[in-house]
C-alpha cells in the first residue's frame, strides 16, 4: 500500500516552506534585492566587515556564486570593499550607508512575513515549533544558510 501524501511531515513542511519562502521573496525583491542578498547583508551587519572567504563559509555558496552576489551588492551601492587592516593586500566585505539604511526595511520585510505565517501561533507555540526545528538542523547536521 502506498501512503498518502499528506501522511507525510515533509510534505507539509515543504508546503509551509513554500508559501513562506515565496512570500518573502517578493517581499525582499520588492525592495530591490534578493533572499541570498539579503541574507548576506543581514551576515554583514552581525558579523561586521569580513573577508569574501568568510561569506563563502557562512553562506555555503561557492566562491563562484559568493563572487557574482558581491558584485551585485557593490554595483547597487549596499557594500563596500575595503582593504584589513591586519593585511593590507586582502580585502573585506562591509556594508555601506546604503546598505545600512536599507537594512532596517529589509528586516521589517522579515518580521511582517513571520508575523503573517506564524503571527497567530502562541509564544509557547512558537518557542515549540523553533525548538523543533532547530533540534531537526542539529540532528541532521544542517549546516548551510537557507538563502534562495
Amino acid at each position: 500500500m502506498i501512503s498518502a501524501l499528506e501522511s507525510h511531515l515533509g510534505f507539509w513542511l515543504r508546503f509551509v516552506s513554500n508559501h513562506v519562502s515565496e512570500s518573502f521573496r517578493r517581499r525582499v525583491e520588492a525592495l530591490g534585492v534578493t533572499v541570498s542578498e539579503w541574507v548576506a547583508l543581514r551576515t554583514l551587519h552581525e558579523r561586521g566587515a569580513l573577508p569574501p572567504m568568510a561569506l563563502v563559509e557562512t553562506l555555503g555558496m561557492t566562491k563562484g556564486a559568493v563572487s557574482k552576489l558581491v558584485a551585485r551588492l557593490e554595483s547597487a551601492r549596499l557594500i563596500t570593499r575595503e582593504s584589513d587592516p591586519d593585511d593590507g593586500r586582502s580585502q573585506r566585505i562591509a556594508l555601506s550607508p546604503g546598505g545600512k539604511k536599507l537594512l532596517p526595511k529589509l528586516a521589517r520585510a522579515a518580521d511582517e512575513n513571520d508575523a503573517r505565517f506564524f503571527g497567530h501561533l502562541g509564544a509557547r507555540e512558537r518557542k515549540q515549533l523553533e525548538t523543533t526545528l532547530i533540534e531537526l538542523v542539529r540532528k541532521h547536521g544542517l549546516r548551510e544558510v537557507p538563502v534562495d
